[in-house]
């Protein structure tokens, strides 16, 4: 007696998201006078999208928005269209894709770099290169440079939010940051994140 062979099972190369796992992260500049953020959270609320995280900067004479907006797949579609009109017909410079959540990394401990300096080229480059060769994530970065009031020297500053992995051995990793900063002539001081 031949046995038949049950029909296998069609596999799916790459799961769905879920109804509302969809996402789409827009970056929008305008000039400051027409800040982009109020066009761009009004195109996800009429989308029917929600804003899972948003930053706004202004730099140069510009507004920057990053936004990431999260919703169903026709939500997200609809949200596409918008901001294609939107683009078109306002002086605003748009750039969006769909992408994924922030995957969840239990094992990152979070610590806030403070550096200051007299500016220099090449002083973010060095810091961002010191946590890249030592397997440190740069979560969160803002940096200005800016004219001393009392004796207006150009100055850099930077508030950086690092994820150190649970294993490292924090003390080791501060003293070699305070050596690269002594040796860099950077004012540092590195002290985990309080919420």
């Amino acid at each position: 007696m031949r046995k038949i062979p049950e029909a296998a099972a069609p596999i799916d190369p790459a799961p769905r998201p879920a109804a509302n796992e969809n996402y789409l992260l827009i970056n929008a500049f305008a000039p400051a006078a027409r800040s982009p953020l109020t066009a761009i959270a009004k195109r996800v609320s009429d989308a029917g999208c929600n804003i899972a995280e948003t930053r706004v900067s202004a730099l140069g004479s510009e507004i920057g928005v990053l936004v990431l907006a999260q919703g169903s797949w026709d939500a997200i579609a609809k949200l596409e269209t918008a901001l294609a009109r939107l683009e078109r017909d306002e002086d605003t410079r748009l750039m969006h894709f769909r992408t994924g959540p922030k995957p969840v990394q239990t094992n990152l401990l979070p610590y806030m770099i403070e550096v200051v300096a007299a500016d220099k080229p090449g002083i973010l480059f060095q810091i961002a290169e010191f946590f890249q060769e030592h397997g440190i994530s740069v979560e969160q970065l803002q940096s200005m440079r800016y004219r001393a009031m009392q004796t207006g020297a150009d100055m850099f500053s930077a508030q950086i939010t690092v994820g150190i992995p649970a294993n490292t051995h924090i003390a080791a990793l501060r003293d070699d940051f305070l050596e690269f900063c002594d040796g860099q002539n950077l004012d540092a001081i590195m002290d985990p994140v309080k919420f």
